[in-house]
């Protein structure tokens, strides 16, 4: 590997957390049992939640409150806790889900929601500072109002990542020149950046007829392949060169990415100029979550990225969650070390726990 190789590498991964520990504990049987079974915290980065200030706020901008307002679990701090203490996790990455609200109002008022919504995850963090941090959303409809937001949260304890939808209405933005400046801040701040795709029709990948509707598509087929884009997206812009150490996390298992990257890298062979690092390498440059659903499916990720670079994920609170995330990456047999950083090793790395 030459030296210019091995920079690229380690610009964009840090040194590891490996916690030790006795043997393997065996697959959990009931939620309470995951708590005792781990070596290190565990953090969920893909939790969802809707406080109920936001709420408000977002009825009044919107017209109606999100869906999320009928499960105490997105409001109720202290129900969360309680839910979170029988599933065996211990952090909970707070971020807004599908139902961002940024297509769906002004510029002006989406940055009223994001600093609504940035402030509840700092008052959960101020309330319970070991178990809630928030990931900073930005209202990305004007990457200037985006920037602002970000840089009057930077440094807040309670903000330790970046939130935003992989597009928005069929568009990318985020390789839209105009955002370049949120992501050099983002990475000279150290936060990692994760992504969610937004529901309702006007973003469904591939379009509301061919995914949604009668097929109900959207989410098992449209998510992934929108993760998937996002990824190959970020390498074929030449962004992940231009920030090579901006920390980029794909959540539901980098969708179809890992599978794909060797097609990838084979379209690309014959590419003029050709791309300045190998496929093998891009993929390392982002981290994975867990929400795999089959232990083999997350096994493939895991043998294709590394250990080091996937961290656990739920989905929490939808249908297409995972209720027993320390229990499913159990079921991997992974070496203890390399599950611990699974379970939470990798995630304390990156929000700097």
């Amino acid at each position: 590997m030459t030296t210019a190789r091995r920079d690229f590498i380690k610009l964009g991964i840090s040194a590891a957390v490996t916690a030790a520990g006795a043997g393997r504990p065996a697959l959990a049987q009931n939620r309470g049992s995951q708590a005792g079974a781990s070596r290190v915290r565990s953090v969920d980065m893909h939790s969802h939640w809707s406080p109920d200030a936001y709420n408000k706020a977002f009825a009044a901008k919107v017209g109606k409150p999100p869906d999320e307002v009928n499960n105490p679990l997105y409001v109720d701090r202290i129900k969360r806790t309680q839910w979170m203490d029988q599933n065996g996790i211990q952090v909970h990455l707070l971020t807004l889900s599908g139902r961002m609200p940024w297509w769906q109002v002004s510029a002006a008022d989406g940055a009223e929601l994001a600093r609504i919504i940035n402030d509840e995850a700092i008052a959960w963090h101020t309330a319970d500072p070991t178990r809630f941090f928030g990931a900073a959303e930005l209202p990305v409809r004007d990457p200037q109002l985006a920037l602002q937001e970000l840089n009057r949260l930077a440094g807040n304890p309670g903000i330790r990542a970046v939130h935003v939808p992989n597009s928005s209405e069929g568009q990318d933005y985020l390789f839209d020149p105009a955002f370049e400046p949120v992501f050099a801040r983002i990475e000279e701040l150290g936060y990692p950046l994760t992504f969610h795709p937004l529901d309702g029709e006007p973003n469904m990948y591939g379009g509301k007829d061919r995914l949604g509707g009668k097929w109900g598509l959207s989410n098992p087929v449209g998510f992934p392949a929108e993760h998937s884009t996002t990824a190959a997206k970020f390498i074929v812009s030449g962004t992940l060169d231009k920030f090579p150490r901006l920390e980029v996390v794909l959540p539901h298992a980098g969708g179809s990415f890992a599978f794909i990257a060797g097609r990838l890298e084979r379209s690309f062979r014959n590419r003029r100029p050709p791309l300045p690092h190998s496929m093998r390498e891009y993929v390392r440059r982002f981290h994975y979550d867990s929400l795999a659903f089959w232990p083999e499916a997350l096994k493939y990720v895991v043998d294709v990225v590394g250990s080091d670079r996937v961290v656990l994920g739920t989905d929490i609170y939808y249908a297409m969650d995972e209720e027993h995330p320390v229990a499913f990456v159990d079921q991997l047999k992974l070496p203890p070390a390399d599950r611990d950083r699974i379970v939470g090793g990798n995630a304390a790395r990156l929000l700097k726990l």
